[in-house]
């Protein structure tokens, strides 16, 4: 199973450098997870207890409306990040729901052995610092994109930051993600590709 810690080791060799026996210890507080496309990691009023990173795959959160309308917070990939935080590192239960867009393979990292890590790795103490900063920063652009760009050019800018969408979510899913209907998605493909 060592190879499903290969997008693990190079997401911390981006930020920190770690020893052999850092590494080590770090391999050795995640848990292998594989799932199949549609399974729920986690469901709105569960505690989200562990956070997750995709070695393989692709997952996604929402939330639902009265109407059962579902609403895109966000995707993971390949070499993601994944969790509620607020539940995480409150307790509290979640309104939010995790479900496996692909079938995949994830590491597992509850709030026990994220400490250790945090404790005994000041390495990995600043790769989880530079996550939660990246995660802000891409939350609050988030943000910033849903009130103040057109359907277009929210478009345009899902398809530059993130190609990756339009191969790996389904069309529905990404009218959702950028707050628009279908048919308005639909409309804005059209009028992009031509």
């Amino acid at each position: 199973m060592a190879y499903m810690y290969e997008q693990l080791k190079r997401s911390l060799q981006q930020h920190i450098t770690l020893t052999d026996e850092e590494w080590d210890l770090c391999k050795h507080n995640f848990r292998p997870k594989r799932m199949l496309k549609r399974q729920f990691l986690l469901q709105e009023g569960d505690v989200c207890r562990e956070l997750v990173f995709v070695e393989k795959g692709a997952l996604y959160s929402y939330t639902l409306d009265l109407s059962g309308n579902k609403h895109v917070i966000r995707f993971a990939f390949d070499g993601w990040w994944m969790a509620n935080l607020h539940s995480f590192f409150t307790g509290e239960p979640t309104r939010l729901n995790i479900e496996v867009l692909e079938d995949s393979e994830l590491l597992m990292l509850d709030k026990k052995n994220h400490q250790i890590l945090l404790e005994k790795i000041p390495a990995y103490e600043r790769y989880h610092r530079i996550i939660l900063q990246n995660a802000y920063v891409a939350l609050q652009r988030r943000v910033e994109n849903a009130l103040g760009l057109t359907a277009e050019e929210k478009y345009e800018r899902l398809i530059q930051e993130s190609p990756a969408f339009l191969n790996r979510v389904p069309q529905n899913l990404i009218a959702s993600y950028i707050g628009v209907s279908p048919e308005t998605l639909s409309r804005v493909r059209g009028n992009y590709n031509r």
